[in-house]
């Protein structure tokens, strides 16, 4: 696909990543995972594992965090599972990278509820400030991915950015976000309308002596 991250040549991986360790504060962490799971069920410590190794290659790269192969190898190893099965975690999950990516991974939710709602203009929103997708802006701080359901169907159409998801969105409200975050700052996550997570819009119609 034209749109795909570029997944960097092997041998360069390894040189830089090969030599890849937890760090001490997730050596903690590791233990804390593998604690979650009754013995003889570590593969199930992977997911977490996986999600721990990219935000600690993030960490040291300044970007929202991707997986190398040495790194993926690396989690395999730690829960005693082979290389591929690993390889087809990381590579079902969008929440996984595979290829590098700048500080803030803008993943644009495209199915048909968000589409029918306005990811367009999201999307819009993005090339309109240099966003290319599968591609990193020359100052390393965007890359743009158009994504599969992220389930906030009912606040479509939205856009996941690293952590948060940023709900009812507009062509305006979209250009404010990636501004402000272009500027250092953080913007308010959740529904950019005025609405309480996916409550209806104005507030409760009904029910309303159980709400707070």
């Amino acid at each position: 696909m034209s749109d795909a991250a570029h997944i960097p040549d092997e041998a360069e991986t390894r040189a830089r990543w090969g030599a890849f360790e937890w760090s001490a504060e997730n050596v903690e962490q590791v233990k804390t995972i593998f604690a979650r799971y009754p013995k003889g069920r570590e593969h199930s410590a992977i997911m977490p594992l996986l999600d721990l190794a990219q935000r600690q290659v993030g960490a040291e790269t300044n970007t929202q965090g991707w997986l190398p192969v040495p790194v993926i190898e690396y989690c395999a190893k730690a829960v005693g599972m082979p290389y591929i099965r690993a390889l087809e975690v990381v590579s079902f999950y969008t929440m996984y990278n595979m290829a590098p990516v700048g500080r803030y991974h803008v993943q644009v939710c495209g199915t048909t509820p968000c589409m029918l709602r306005g990811s367009d203009d999201v999307l819009d929103a993005c090339y309109k400030k240099g966003l290319k997708k599968g591609q990193t802006t020359p100052d390393g701080l965007f890359t743009l991915t158009e994504v599969e359901c992220l389930g906030a169907c009912v606040n479509a159409p939205m856009v996941q950015i690293n952590d948060d998801n940023y709900e009812d969105l507009t062509f305006e409200t979209t250009t404010a976000i990636l501004e402000a975050l272009a500027r250092g700052e953080t913007p308010k996550p959740g529904p950019q309308v005025d609405r309480f997570l996916a409550a209806p819009m104005g507030g409760p119609t009904v029910l309303k002596e159980f709400t707070s």
